[in-house]
């Protein structure tokens, strides 16, 4: 497929990287020079310095052969002038992130009246979604609901006390045999020399479980209780949530959040954007003041909340506010760091995640990977099969749903007959709303929907399968 992205920020830098990895064509649009620069020295595609609302700079891109134009800049109206743009030129699929609530009414939408295969992405309400999941299994690291919710694909990083630590994945099948609930989709790991990046892989053999492995687990949505005991996360669920700087994401948290029961407070700089926020969240309690000033912390008792989740737009604020949270946490408790708050910062820069997990800061999400799952849904979607995709910022690895049709390569045969790649797994069946663990003599229906977890350079192969 051949395909545009404009506007190299995080998100739209992120998207080109995951689509040109997976051998798409890709060209990246960006009309600031010193991003442009940037970007052109760092990715191995094409870039075309301009604007997307230029003609001449999307003819260089390509617009005359593309077949989807992802317009993921900062400013709503040049993405949906882009999108108008790209489909006047004959391009077939265009997806556009589109913040504002006012350019998300009918009278916009209907510019694209009679325009199949258009996206609307919001990538302050998929970090919103993303966050909320997570307040509800706290020690998670990241959570995705597969097949209405059916199956859970769980990753959490294991605790010394975790009663995995230890276990080989050999006995482990055995204590699960006959009906499984849960699988280990893959382990993040250092090298045995403990040099070098972390590195995931699927497992395969009688691989031992370790300290600090960070686990993605597939299972079934009734195992969750047991799975997350398993994993050393286990904790109750929050009733009182802080949330650390105002902007559009924490009203759509909170909103979500007052509407499960959770005593809500919002700390905000602006005093403008504080005073909006009393009015338009009356249930929350609304600080103004700076989040890295610790007697505005201890003024929100930021020590006895359940959850602080930070989520302005400063990474250095975001990860501070986090850290002294925990240790005022830890303070108030005298139990050591895991009996403060538990603690989730919104990140922009990825190179500060093993910074963020060396200091007890529980969770990390980025507006980049909550934005490719739908995006990759959606080009993914283009063989008619795949259902749902899902990626993380820890690991490579991509989640994927697969709709079975009487049409499918793999319909009527097991999967120990199917030519899986070894860095790709068949997790889970949900046949007639029932989920399964998959094994080796799993028949494969028409109407299943199966849950695979893949590394990029297999998922192709994998998709075949089922397209």
């Amino acid at each position: 497929m051949r395909i545009i992205v404009v506007g190299a920020g995080e998100v739209g830098t992120y998207i080109a990287e995951r689509l040109s990895g997976q051998e798409h064509h890709v060209a990246l649009v960006e009309s600031n020079a010193e991003r442009f620069r940037q970007v052109e020295t760092d990715l191995d595609l094409l870039t075309v310095r301009g604007s997307g609302t230029d003609p001449e700079t999307l003819s260089a891109a390509g617009i005359d052969r593309a077949d989807l134009l992802v317009a993921a800049t900062n400013s709503d109206e040049t993405n949906l002038l882009s999108a108008l743009l790209a489909r006047r030129a004959g391009v077939s699929k265009t997806i556009v992130r589109v913040e504002s609530r006012r350019l998300r009414r009918p009278e916009v939408a209907a510019l694209f009246d009679g325009m199949d295969d258009h996206l609307v992405i919001d990538p302050d309400q998929e970090v919103a979604d993303s966050i909320l999941r997570l307040v509800e299994y706290p020690g998670a690291v990241d959570l995705a609901r597969m097949a209405d919710g059916e199956v859970v694909v769980i990753g959490a990083r294991l605790p010394a006390h975790a009663p995995l630590v230890g276990v080989s994945l050999l006995a482990l099948g055995r204590e699960l045999d006959p009906d499984w609930d849960f699988i280990v989709g893959t382990i993040t790991r250092r090298a045995d020399d403990g040099d070098g990046e972390e590195e995931t892989l699927i497992p395969r053999g009688d691989v031992v479980l370790r300290e600090g492995d960070l686990l993605r687990v597939i299972c079934k949505s009734r195992a969750l209780r047991d799975v997350t005991h398993r994993l050393g996360i286990a904790r109750e669920v929050p009733t009182r949530a802080l949330l650390l700087g105002g902007g559009r994401t924490a009203q759509l948290l909170a909103e979500s959040l007052i509407g499960r029961g959770l005593d809500v407070a919002i700390i905000e700089k602006k005093s403008d954007r504080a005073r909006e926020l009393s009015e338009e969240v009356t249930a929350a309690l609304i600080y103004h003041g700076d989040i890295t000033d610790v007697d505005m912390l201890e003024d929100a008792d930021v020590a006895l909340q359940d959850v602080v989740i930070a989520l302005t737009g400063e990474d250095d604020a975001n990860v501070l506010a986090c850290l002294y949270a925990k240790s005022a946490g830890a303070r108030r408790h005298r139990n050591g760091p895991d009996s403060g708050p538990e603690t989730i910062a919104v990140v922009h820069r990825l190179k500060l995640l093993e910074l963020l997990e060396a200091n007890q800061v529980d969770a990390a999400f980025s507006p980049r990977t909550a934005t490719a799952n739908s995006v990759l849904r959606f080009v993914r979607g283009d063989v008619g099969t795949v259902a749902a995709v899902a990626t993380f910022l820890h690991g490579d690895a991509e989640i994927l749903e697969f709709a079975v049709s009487e049409d499918s390569p793999c319909e009527g045969r097991t999967l120990a007959e199917l030519d899986i790649p070894k860095e790709a797994l068949i997790g889970a069946i949900v046949r007639d709303g029932k989920p399964r663990i998959a094994r080796g003599n799993s028949t494969l229906r028409d109407q299943d929907h199966v849950i695979a977890i893949a590394k990029p350079g297999s998922v192709d192969r994998v998709t075949s399968l089922f397209g």
